[in-house]
């Protein structure tokens, strides 16, 4: 057996592929998953959410809204995924809940539901495990703070975080010094119980799943791009979404592993099914095209429900790779798909650069230097200087041991690699990869020949 953790154990041990070939369905888009929940929580009445992602981060969504006052009732779906049906009060109704609201790993959930819980007339703690409690929330603070919000991180800028959050609050303008799709959407969710306008502007426009959401659902929400790659985006205040029914597109994030899998082993062809293509998430297909990756996109429509997310099925089959530049912008659109895109960029001929990147270094771990330190032991010619990091290529793998350091995309990416590396490769903290993509290493061997 090439992956001897298909139960998700604390190492995995991947042998080359002589072949990929076949047909998956992927985890349901986390991104979305998270705002279906939230904005089922802040909707009165009943929402139906089809083909959730089901790993431990929505899970960690999913039990916060619970404990906020919705019913919430999980059904197995398709592919690994979840189907929920969530009953709320709705907005100003949430219960105060009587126990620590726990994020898990997800900083998704403890930004955005910062935002929600900012507008609310309750006093909450949020807090996650030792890797999310590492990571800054000065960011999200911040702006919720200058709309009339009270909130205090008991280690300084870092969780667990107290929210004291008003039935009122203050609309703001607030331009985001990093480009961060979380910090903007909690701005916006906070917008919804402000007087007036909030606006949020940003130098690069980030993945706008909240605004389509939100619009959706019945909410007043403006964008315009700036013409220079930035965009301003307004809300308006005292407006609560509607309930509604949902069917949750692919992760176009897990599809980047299977995308770069492909590209970069010789004897490749995969079909991915019902992939998201929001044209804010799919940089990372783009990227791939530009360095010469062979895909082909066929579109199948709007996610069920009306909530303008486009679906495609991608098919992908092995090509050569040149190195590619990206600009801070461009690294910030792909900010999730940048560690497996490095892993592309070692079997592409030249040099690639990927400069900006510095988000990375706040994830659930200091993703530039592990990505850095495990392709190094695989063998790759990469190097980090500041925020920049530069892989020449093209360069043989060879089968090591590495270490995710606990982190599901970096863990994602080593795996990917043990398909084209020399002999086995072995990955520590390999059940990681149940925080976004918990059958992994099942549709692995699916694929594997």
């Amino acid at each position: 057996m090439a992956a001897t953790a298909p139960q998700l154990a604390s190492e995995a041990v991947v042998r080359p592929a002589a072949a990929l070939r076949g047909e998956l369905r992927l985890p349901g888009d986390k991104s979305i998953s998270h705002r279906a929940l939230m904005l089922a929580l802040l909707a009165r009445g009943t929402s139906r959410i089809t083909g959730a992602g089901g790993g431990a981060d929505v899970r960690s969504t999913a039990g916060m809204a619970e404990a906020l006052g919705a019913t919430v009732r999980r059904t197995a779906g398709e592919g690994g995924n979840v189907d929920y049906v969530v009953s709320s009060p709705g907005t100003g109704a949430l219960d105060e809940p009587a126990v620590t609201l726990d994020c898990g790993n997800s900083g998704t959930s403890m930004r955005l539901f910062t935002g929600i819980l900012a507008g609310q007339p309750l006093r909450t703690i949020l807090d996650g495990d030792a890797s999310l409690r590492r990571r800054p929330m000065a960011r999200v603070v911040e702006p919720l703070k200058a709309m009339g919000a009270w909130l205090e991180g008991m280690a300084g800028d870092r969780p667990p975080l107290i929210v004291v959050g008003q039935g009122r609050l203050k609309a703001i303008e607030w331009a985001t010094p990093v480009p961060s799709a979380q910090v903007k959407s909690a701005i916006l969710l906070a917008g919804l119980s402000a007087g007036g306008t909030t606006t949020v502007r940003e130098s690069v426009a980030t993945r706008d799943h909240t605004e389509r959401m939100l619009r959706a659902r019945g909410v007043t929400v403006a964008s315009e791009q700036d013409g220079r790659g930035g965009a301003r985006v307004r809300v308006e205040g005292g407006m609560a979404p509607a309930a509604q029914d949902e069917r949750v597109p692919g992760d176009p994030s897990a599809a980047a592993f299977w995308l770069v899998a492909a590209a970069i082993h010789p004897e490749a062809h995969l079909t991915l099914h019902g992939v998201g293509v929001n044209p804010t998430r799919r940089a990372i297909i783009d990227f791939l095209l530009r360095m010469g990756a062979s895909i082909e996109e066929a579109p199948v429509g709007d996610a069920e429900g009306d909530v303008g997310e486009p679906v495609a099925d991608l098919r992908v089959t092995s090509a050569p790779l040149s190195g590619v530049e990206l600009e801070p912008g461009e690294t910030a659109a792909a900010i999730d798909e940048i560690p497996v895109l490095c892993l592309a960029a070692t079997q592409a001929r030249g040099r690639t650069v990927i400069r900006g990147a510095g988000e990375l270094r706040h994830k659930e771990s200091d993703r530039i230097a592990g990505i850095v330190a495990g392709l190094s032991a695989l063998g790759a010619r990469i190097a980090a200087d500041g925020d920049d990091i530069t892989i020449e290529g093209p360069t043989t793998l060879r089968g090591t041991v590495v270490d995710s350091l606990n982190d599901h995309r970096l863990a994602l990416t080593f795996a990917i690699a043990g398909l084209v590396a020399g002999g086995a490769t072995t990955v520590l903290g390999a059940d990681s990869v149940a925080i976004s993509y918990p059958t992994f290493f099942a549709d692995l061997e699916r694929i594997r020949s």
